[in-house]
């Protein structure tokens, strides 16, 4: 069986023209992979990138791996995906090309949001104005939704929901919106405007709720937006706004139906803070405000792990991480993890939902090879780190029920 798919792989890079220097493990691992997207042509105008592979460490539990969507710079058309596998034990960067080979543009043009959705992989390309969609085991492109300037994904009962910039009409900026998509036919179902400059989106019951940067507006000197947008689904219309902080960007809701929320302030004067938002009156309202930058954030059980760049400061960026007891909203710890000032440009956040691993994405200089960095989850040991395609910032875990259900003749 080890030689037949040797000599299949041997077959596909000889079609496609491109030399690997692998060794026969990692001929073997690549091959195992080929078998399972159905690798059948080559492109024609010029040649298959094949992923590099990097060994790391196998984590053997119900979570198999994690892609890594890596933004690229705007305008050069190099968003790439990349996988962890646990499984194998392996990185593998830039998957997209060698899966897809028929697809000319590749994935396109910063990528900005990555998420499982069933047996699918949703994957957010901002500037080429579309969202990817896959099936999840194997980064298959099934098709993709046109929707322009588009930002963060959340999902609920069959159904996509996707931010958009819209754009700007006559150069001025204009009022974002909400996209709704039937997640079968990958069709739009309605659309909803909300604030300045949606970004990212989170589900508490039966209302969507969305954070309004308003970066656009404060260009053309109109100011930041300030308002989180609460949408009923039910109607898909908006019921309030909800007034927070300036350059509102990242949202998520947690397993008691709080909000947390951070701002990236005005750069200046306002700092970035971290907003916590509960419905104990009744409807959803601010509730505490934490003095400290968070750019983003992760949950592990009742913790609120969080990671900051604090650049308010004149003569450089100070870096923060610490953990959040989500119950008693107190700070628990300052300190999330060693190393933190070793990293460059901390950019992205995930903790292993079993092990408690940490993993930072490091967006490094914005213009070169990111890095993922992997530490225990304790935060005292840097276990491996592995370069990533150019600014590695979003990220979704795959688990073996996602697998299953792929691979399900049924589906």
């Amino acid at each position: 069986m080890l030689n037949k798919l040797v000599d299949f792989v041997e077959q596909t890079r000889r079609l496609c023209k491109k030399v690997c220097c692998l060794s026969l493990a990692e001929v073997s691992s690549v091959a195992m992979s080929l078998m399972v997207i159905g690798l059948t042509g080559c492109r024609t105008d010029d040649d298959v990138v094949m992923p590099t592979v990097t060994p790391v460490e196998k984590v053997l539990t119900d979570y198999v791996g994690l892609y890594v969507l890596c933004e690229g710079n705007m305008g050069s058309n190099k968003a790439t995906l990349d996988f962890l596998n646990l499984t194998d034990g392996n990185y593998y960067r830039n998957i997209f090309p060698s899966r897809n080979p028929n697809q000319v543009k590749e994935l396109g043009d910063v990528g900005n949001d990555c998420k499982i959705y069933g047996s699918r992989l949703w994957l957010v390309v901002n500037c080429s104005n579309k969202v990817e969609v896959c099936t999840a085991d194997s980064a298959y492109s099934l098709g993709h939704v046109d929707i322009p300037n588009c930002r963060y994904l959340a999902f609920h009962e069959g159904y996509a929901y996707v931010s958009s910039y819209v754009g700007k009409v006559n150069g001025e900026s204009v009022l974002g919106s909400v996209y709704k998509v039937d997640t079968l036919t990958l069709r739009i179902a309605g659309q909803v405007t909300v604030g300045y400059q949606p970004d990212e989106l989170a589900v508490v019951g039966s209302k969507l709720y969305v954070a309004n940067s308003g970066g656009y507006s404060a260009m053309q000197g109109m100011g930041y937006d300030n308002r989180i947008t609460q949408i009923d689904l039910s109607t898909f219309t908006v019921d309030r706004h909800i007034e927070v902080a300036p350059n509102l960007y990242r949202l998520r809701a947690d397993r008691y139906g709080q909000l947390w929320a951070t701002s990236r302030g005005n750069y200046g004067s306002q700092p970035s803070r971290l907003f916590l938002l509960s419905a104990e009156s009744g409807q959803m309202a601010v509730t505490k405000k934490f003095d400290l930058p968070a750019s983003d954030l992760a949950f592990r059980g009742d913790s609120v792990c969080f990671i900051g760049v604090d650049d308010t400061h004149p003569e450089a960026d100070y870096h923060y991480s610490g953990i959040i007891d989500m119950r008693t909203r107190q700070v628990v710890s300052n300190h999330l993890f060693d190393g933190l000032d070793d990293l460059e440009t901390p950019y992205g956040l995930m903790v292993h939902p079993l092990t408690g691993d940490i993993y930072v994405m490091d967006a490094t200089n914005y213009v070169s090879n990111g890095l993922l960095v992997c530490y225990d989850a304790q935060g005292r040991k840097k276990k491996w780190q592995v370069f990533t395609g150019d600014i590695p910032g979003h990220a979704c875990w795959l688990t073996k029920k996602t697998v299953v259900k792929e691979t399900n003749a049924e589906e």
